[in-house]
């Protein structure tokens, strides 16, 4: 394969410091607590359920509460860990997957968040790019490839794209998930998903999307 997509929770202390080695594909989402972000391009916070592709030489800082992020990171399939190391920082690699990318294409990432109320389903669906997901509350069952595979609050999965994915969460709570997909260009602004039942276009849909990320990415 020619890049993997690898997902890490960074614990972050209050006042802390974070350093990112330089990528030029990486998002960054916050689950709880508050940073401070400074770059050339950008300066400001960043508070829960926020997220942002942070350009080279971008740095953070935490804020007055303990941090957890869940960060994103493409690259090539032989690169280095990225997990993060320093006072009052300490990295986590939760998930990684091998993607096939053709370097002759155009693509885009997209970070979103996808929320279901109690009892909720995505009926049985693909995409058209491979992503991680990392649930950040409730319960969620994942029935593809004739597996089933259930998560809790931070427990992470891949999908590829084109296998057949149906989910069902909590029948007790609220479930919702945080993601980062590779997509192709063309997708910019649009949805990914297509129904494997045609009929299923018209049923009604209960999950309710966040887009806080959608830009078109240079492969590293």
């Amino acid at each position: 394969m020619s890049h993997e997509l690898r997902l890490y929770k960074d614990e972050i202390a209050p006042q802390a410091a974070v350093a990112l080695a330089l990528s030029p594909v990486r998002a960054i989402y916050v689950v709880s607590g508050g940073l401070r972000v400074h770059s050339p391009a950008l300066a400001g916070a960043l508070g829960a359920n926020s997220a942002v592709f942070p350009a080279a030489g971008t740095r953070f800082v935490g804020g007055h509460l303990a941090t957890v992020v869940l960060r994103w990171e493409l690259v090539a399939a032989a690169a280095p860990e990225a997990t993060l190391a320093g006072d009052g920082v300490t990295s986590t690699r939760l998930l990684a997957a091998p993607m096939a990318l053709d370097k002759g294409r155009e693509w885009l990432l997209r970070g979103d968040r996808v929320d279901f109320p109690p009892d909720g389903e995505a009926l049985t669906h693909t995409h058209r790019g491979g992503g991680i997901r990392c649930l950040l509350t409730g319960t969620i069952r994942i029935d593809t490839q004739g597996a089933s595979h259930s998560y809790g609050p931070l427990g992470a999965w891949f999908e590829a794209g084109p296998d057949p994915v149906y989910a069902k969460v909590s029948v007790t709570q609220d479930s919702g998930f945080a993601r980062v997909m590779i997509l192709p260009r063309d997708l910019l602004g649009k949805s990914s998903i297509s129904y494997v039942n045609p009929a299923d276009l018209a049923k009604p849909k209960n999950q309710r999307y966040q887009v806080f990320i959608d830009v078109p990415i240079e492969l590293p």
